[in-house]
């Protein structure tokens, strides 16, 4: 593939995070040269849910092959990347992406579905994925869930500061699997968090109320009281509960 600036396409980014983009795609491209076949953009940049203030930019980069010398030259920016708030890029080969299908169903299918490909050929748009992977995939992300609020809830000593922002990464994580289990279920799926937590609770009889309440706290800042860290601690861990048995019972 030619390395010709020419070929980056912005036009479908969102323009807060188009400068930012060109920039580290410029410098990727006089770094890797020849071994770097595409860049993609995902996730909430890309979306609502997108907030300049603390919400980060994420990419996917294709390479030839992995090499520790690609590793050492995206290193290299990482201090830049940081002040322009780009994530440390996911790096895959077309063969990594190939043989992970299975695993990485759930990831995949987010790219799929909300991605801009600023250089090279679509990584996503064509992949297929078999929904017995997708399926098992979401029920052990959901239990393993469940162990890790139990786990969190004990070291933070009931914390409320850190069982908050348990409680926030929680929420985000879960965004891809509701999508995923909507996705299961040949639903639409909506990008964003706010959108998939509502379209969720009415495919799937759950409540939802204190996940997008916990989506909203990184933006908030807001302080806990005890009975609200612990009502909303309940109500999320019942939700995931609830989800856990229901995508362990879904046919597919």
């Amino acid at each position: 593939m030619s390395q010709d600036k020419s070929n980056l396409k912005f036009d479908n980014l969102n323009v807060q995070i188009r400068d930012s983009v060109r920039d580290f795609a410029e410098k990727l491209m006089t770094a890797l040269g020849d071994s770097l076949q595409s860049i993609t953009v995902v996730g909430s940049s890309l979306t609502d849910d997108f907030a300049p203030a603390y919400s980060d930019i994420n990419t996917v980069i294709v390479l030839g092959e992995q090499k520790l010398t690609s590793l050492n030259a995206i290193a290299a920016m990482a201090r830049p990347m940081s002040r322009k708030r780009i994530s440390p890029p996911l790096l895959m080969t077309p063969s990594y992406i190939e043989r992970s299908l299975d695993v990485f169903g759930v990831e995949f299918l987010d790219f799929q579905l909300t991605h801009q490909t600023v250089l090279g050929d679509d990584p996503f748009t064509t992949r297929a994925f078999d929904k017995k992977d997708v399926r098992l995939q979401c029920e052990r992300e959901l239990k393993a869930m469940l162990i890790r609020l139990r786990q969190g809830y004990i070291a933070a000593s009931a914390n409320k500061r850190i069982v908050r922002d348990i409680l926030i990464s929680t929420a985000r994580g879960l965004a891809p699997l509701l999508r995923a289990m909507l996705w299961l279920k040949d639903r639409d799926r909506p990008p964003g968090s706010s959108a998939t937590f509502a379209k969720a609770a009415g495919e799937f009889l759950i409540k939802t109320d204190s996940l997008a309440t916990a989506g909203r706290w990184r933006r908030e800042k807001i302080r806990l009281s005890e009975t609200e860290m612990q009502s909303a601690f309940e109500s999320i861990y019942a939700t995931i509960e609830r989800l856990a048995d229901i995508v362990d019972e879904l046919e597919v």
